[in-house]
């Protein structure tokens, strides 16, 4: 909310501070102020001209020479403005005077020809372009006929106006209105305020003969009023109204649809004004849209509505969508004369479907979807006829045509000042509550320390006990509450097994050379899709899109962290930082609906990236680039780490290298999978020889066991056979490694691959994979003949299920 201090200087007295001392007693009442400027930029000797004569200059075709009035003298200014001529009043830079950007005006001479001065545009006078009527986007300004020649343009074009922006959080909505400021800076500043009285003087001709109000959706329209209003000049509209509406953000069009957005700002309350002549009929119908029914926009876009849809109508057809816009056959233009003038209440949620389903973000959809006044949609109104009857020349019909079942009744809300006190803090007494609801303009009955507050309908927020709390604490002053320490007996803060966990990876992983990332959640629709772990994919009917997204590289919720690492690797790479290792453990959201009508699921996943050279050693002359090993060995530290069992198995994994990939298991459940990108793949992202992993992480926590254990030291020596075995090729050494384990019993402590091999000596389809079994009994020496047996058992169980022969045989 842009707040003009100037217009707000109408409604209470702010002259007392800066205003910065107003920002910051604004900021600290709960509402923050997130800016301060200027509205237009100093500007010193210009001064209101009147233009005597206009006539070409001799010596170009594109030049004016002109005689200007400046009050106390006349002065000939060549002007190349294309909308100058005769008879004007306009902004004159007499010598001597500074324009914004420190431009210093002289005497000069053009084409021969002196000029004492220059006539400005509003852009000259430091007024952005946007915000500057069409009609004098491209030339100068030319002001109102009423006008006094000489006087200084500063205050008539309102260029030392300051602008305070509200960033208003969604409950306080009554502090988007000037007159909700107003109420707001007069409570800080215990102020009276002074509201604006609408006296509406109208002619016998009553609207009821003009126009009926049907409303089909009462529950979403519990109230509509219209007025009319004939003989209306449409035309431009008082300066001081134009200088307010362009210092809260409005570019100025005529006067019918300045006043309704004037009213707007001041009011809080919506409008729309239809053209009554080309309206259509007599009668306004409010219902809901047809399926698939069409109507155009202001905005001359062609819309296609739905039954969740409110239109206005005339009977038969749209000529309005509620609260976000009009239509396009009805809109005021120069030629109208009668305007119907609409003031309604629709349902904040009716209007921000709308709004969001056309993508229509306006100051009305803003307000209504917020929560009007209830008590001041009339009188916007009438405050509305009271204006164009003064700046259109109006004829305001007697009476409103309304549909009115609408709830005007305050909010109730008890308090109590001991529990206000031991809320806050605070010693605050009942005549300093009852002070503070005074300067807040809210009516009360007070029984002792019991104050009965009747919440006025403008402050919609109001509703519980805990709302006047905060009430009375923000205007009482938070700087004003006491510094206490907490009494009583207190437990330390800690960790949860869960926080612990992930502390402890982030550790191990962070200890090992890795870097922790953050990356978006959101991400591209095509990206959502790659790299999804093979047993999230089992379960994914479809990926999470966000209806209004702020951009097309951040529209879809991701169900994979890795194409965003990959990016930021990409990213990395191409900025000369040759060696990546990264991890990051973050939710991805997995839907299991096609239409999504509930909440994605939420997971958390362990991931990481890895290229470049694992080890360099310039020194040692040594270097080892990363590879399918050094990214598996760094998940088995992690899982040694947590004591959880985990095999491997070689997978075929989309966007993977088809023989570099595994899936990852715990027991029979898939968890996740590592491997090398696919050598597309990583051209697709610009990336050399890259590695990753992907982790369900919430299923490790799930069956981590976090029970410190103690492992006594052994006293008795070890044993250690090695075994080489002649297997097929397609054999796995993890199904090996299992059945080796499962047959040597307790005796077997560790078993190792240390070699693999194919080639020569063996034939064709064929692999050697050799194993070190470590034996142990840690409370007796281990015979030979005990250690035989296992290892006959183990050579026994490989030949039977593999059908192993031992090397060298």
């Amino acid at each position: 909310m842009l707040v003009s201090l100037n217009w707000l200087k109408n409604y209470v007295d702010i002259d007392q501070l800066s205003p910065e001392e107003l920002a910051e007693r604004i900021t600290k009442s709960g509402i923050e102020v997130e800016g301060i400027e200027r509205f237009g930029s100093t500007a010193t000797n210009v001064v209101v001209g009147y233009v005597e004569s206009c006539e070409r200059h001799p010596n170009a075709d594109k030049l004016n020479l002109c005689l200007v009035n400046v009050g106390d003298e006349t002065l000939q200014i060549i002007c190349g403005a294309p909308n100058i001529a005769q008879g004007q009043k306009v902004a004159a830079a007499k010598p001597g005077a500074v324009l914004p950007g420190n431009v210093k005006i002289k005497k000069a001479k053009l084409r021969g020809v002196e000029s004492f001065g220059m006539i400005c545009s509003l852009q000259e006078l430091g007024v952005e372009e946007k915000f500057i009527p069409k009609e004098f986007t491209s030339g100068i300004f030319v002001f109102p006929e009423d006008v006094e020649i000489g006087s200084d343009v500063t205050k008539l074009l309102n260029l030392d106006d300051i602008i305070i922006e509200l960033g208003l959080t969604p409950n306080r909505s009554d502090a988007l209105s000037m007159l909700g400021v107003a109420y707001e800076v007069a409570a800080i500043l215990d102020v009276p305020i002074r509201l604006p009285q609408s006296s509406v003087r109208t002619v016998e001709e009553k609207v009821e003969e003009h126009i009926r109000v049907n409303v089909e959706a009462p529950d979403v329209n519990p109230y509509y009023g219209a007025f009319i209003i004939k003989n209306i000049v449409v035309g431009p509209s008082p300066l001081w109204m134009r200088n307010y509406l362009m210092a809260a953000g409005i570019r100025p069009i005529n006067n019918v649809v300045d006043i309704t957005n004037y009213v707007l700002l001041e009011y809080g309350q919506p409008l729309h004004a239809f053209d009554f002549d080309k309206f259509g009929s007599n009668e306004v119908v409010v219902r809901k849209a047809s399926n698939d029914e069409r109507m155009v926009t202001l905005d001359d876009q062609d819309r296609t509505l739905t039954e969740d849809h409110l239109v206005i109508t005339n009977g038969k057809e749209p000529v309005a969508l509620a609260g976000v816009m009009g239509g396009a056959n009805s809109e005021v233009s120069d030629s109208t004369t009668t305007v119907l003038l609409e003031a309604a209440y629709f349902d904040g949620q009716s209007v921000r479907r709308a709004s969001k389903d056309f993508d229509l973000r306006s100051e009305s959809s803003n307000r209504f979807e917020k929560g009007v006044d209830p008590n001041r949609v009339r009188k916007a109104g009438e405050r509305a006829c009271q204006l164009l009857a003064e700046y259109a020349s109006g004829s305001v019909l007697d009476g409103v045509v309304e549909f009115d079942q609408l709830d005007y009744d305050e909010k109730t809300v008890t308090i109590w000042t001991s529990k206000i006190n031991e809320r806050l803090g605070t010693y605050i007494s009942n005549e300093e509550i009852a002070d503070i609801l005074r300067k807040l303009h809210f009516n009360y009955d007070q029984d002792g320390e019991t104050f009965t507050v009747y919440a006025p309908t403008r402050r919609q927020d109001i509703t519980i006990f805990e709302d006047m709390v905060e009430e009375v604490a923000r205007i009482y002053g938070y700087d004003n509450l006491p510094f206490t320490l907490p009494q009583g007996g207190s437990q330390a803060g800690g960790l949860t097994k869960n926080q612990a966990l992930k502390r402890q990876v982030k550790q191990f992983l962070e200890g090992v050379g890795l870097s922790e990332t953050v990356t978006y959640s959101l991400t591209t629709t095509s990206r959502a899709e790659e790299l999804v772990s093979p047993e999230v994919k089992d379960g994914l009917v479809s990926t999470v899109s966000l209806a209004m997204p702020m951009s097309e590289e951040h529209s879809t919720l991701r169900v994979s962290i890795l194409p965003e690492m990959l990016a930021s690797a990409s990213y990395n790479l191409a900025r000369k930082q040759a060696n990546i290792a990264y991890y990051e453990l973050g939710s991805v959201f997995v839907s299991k609906e096609k239409k999504i009508t509930e909440q994605p699921e939420e997971k958390l996943r362990l991931a990481g990236v890895l290229t470049g050279e694992w080890v360099t050693h310039p020194w040692q002359q040594e270097k080892k680039p990363v590879d399918f090993f050094v990214t598996k060995g760094i998940l088995e530290g992690l899982f040694d780490l947590l004591n959880v069992a985990v095999t491997y198995k070689q997978a075929k994994i989309e966007g993977m290298h088809p023989g570099r990939t595994a899936q990852i298991f715990m027991g029979d459940r898939a968890i996740g999978f590592v491997g090398q990108l696919h050598p597309l793949m990583q051209k697709a992202y610009d990336l050399k020889e890259t590695y990753v992993f992907d982790i369900d992480f919430d299923y490790v926590l799930e069956i981590h066991e976090n029970e410190p254990s103690f492992a006594v030291i052994p006293r008795f020596p070890s044993v250690t056979r090695d075994i080489a075995l002649v297997v097929d090729e397609k054999i796995a050494a993890g199904d090996i490694q299992e059945a080796i384990a499962h047959a040597g019993g307790a005796l077997v402590k560790d078993i190792q691959v240390f070699d693999v091999y194919q080639g020569e000596h063996l034939e064709a389809g064929k692999k050697s994979i050799a194993f070190s079994l470590f034996y142990q009994d840690p409370e007796r020496t281990l015979t030979d003949d005990e250690v035989e047996a296992s290892y006959q058992a183990i050579l026994d169980e490989v030949t039977k299920k593999f059908g192993a022969e031992l090397r060298g045989q």
